[in-house]
């Protein structure tokens, strides 16, 4: 079966890589067999290879890119049927409770794996379509094998498992391309695109980022894993916390998984200035899940990225 392929997050590579790194804006980075080339379109902002803040070292971190890469660059050559998972806000129902699950600092009904009922979608193992074992996050892409009564049998890039998943939490199928990918370290608080090109992924912008902090109730950290863009927003209006208030707007989202978005600076009401830059971009976690970039990056990202075709990947 295809989806043997997948069972590590790594596809069984031993990732032996060697990086060349310079301050150029034309540069060739080699990590095993995958090459990255370095033709920087975005050149506002842009930091190096290798920063310091805090008396730590940030850097961006290639290997572990490359690493995805070749699992993408697997997925891609097979040609699947792809379905994104979708439960924002519970449009496609609220999830059924899972077998096991536990109350998380939120007060709110999670897996063990620390996933929220909430915006998610229930799988289920192969031989139990009564009660769910965890919960898949909204924007997963997964590889549809068959169609199985009022189920879909697929393959998540996520945990490398097989599910029966309900039909209405994929809403729509597709050959994705996956030429375009969005990296974002919550580690070194950075952002980068890439993009395929006659067979070489290309470098096209690299920047300061500033991902979630983990503040409950309503603060969290921006989800790990594999993501697909499924929406943008020129204005993604957003509350302030605890109320139906509208507390302001951010500009140029692009959301990925339940209200999480890349997007530029926020603008708080009553003010409607659009802010270019922050400087605690680049810094420490400080959003509400979201990723935050400067808004001329954010437009860059929004215009760039291709919705249900274009993956974002988020690391440690």
């Amino acid at each position: 079966m295809t989806s043997n392929c997948f069972n590590n997050i790594r596809c069984a590579v031993i990732i032996i890589f060697s990086l060349f790194i310079s301050e150029l804006k034309s540069e060739i980075i080699k990590i095993d067999n995958v090459i990255l080339k370095k033709d920087l379109v975005f050149t506002k902002y842009v930091p190096k290879d290798s920063v310091k803040y805090n008396n730590k070292i940030r850097v961006f971190q290639w290997d572990k890119i490359g690493e995805y890469l070749i699992l993408i660059d697997n997925v891609r050559d097979e040609q699947h049927e792809w379905g994104v998972l979708n439960n924002y806000k519970n449009r496609n129902r609220e999830a059924p409770v899972v077998k096991n699950y536990v109350r998380n600092e939120y007060n709110r009904v999670s897996d063990t794996l620390g996933t929220e009922r909430y915006q998610s979608v229930p799988l289920y193992s192969l031989n139990d379509t009564i009660t769910p074992e965890i919960y898949g996050k909204d924007g997963w892409p997964v590889v549809i094998i068959d169609t199985i009564g009022t189920f879909i049998y697929a393959h998540s890039i996520n945990d490398g498992n097989d599910w029966l998943i309900p039909k209405r939490y994929i809403p729509r199928s597709s050959k994705m391309n996956m030429n375009k990918v969005i990296f974002v370290d919550r580690k070194n608080q950075n952002i980068t695109t890439i993009e395929k090109d006659s067979g070489i992924w290309v470098v096209k912008s690299m920047n300061p980022a500033t991902t979630g902090l983990k503040k409950p109730p309503y603060m969290s950290p921006t989800p790990l894993g594999i993501f697909v863009v499924q929406e943008k927003k020129q204005k993604m209006l957003y509350l302030k916390d605890g109320s139906t208030e509208i507390a302001g707007f951010s500009p140029y989202a692009s959301r990925f998984t339940k209200g999480g978005y890349i997007h530029g600076i926020p603008v708080n009401y009553p003010s409607t200035e659009i802010k270019e830059y922050s400087p605690s971009l680049g810094t420490t976690p400080r959003s509400h899940m979201c990723v935050r970039n400067a808004t001329s990056h954010a437009k860059f990202v929004y215009d760039w990225a291709k919705t249900f075709d274009t993956l974002v990947v988020v690391i440690e």
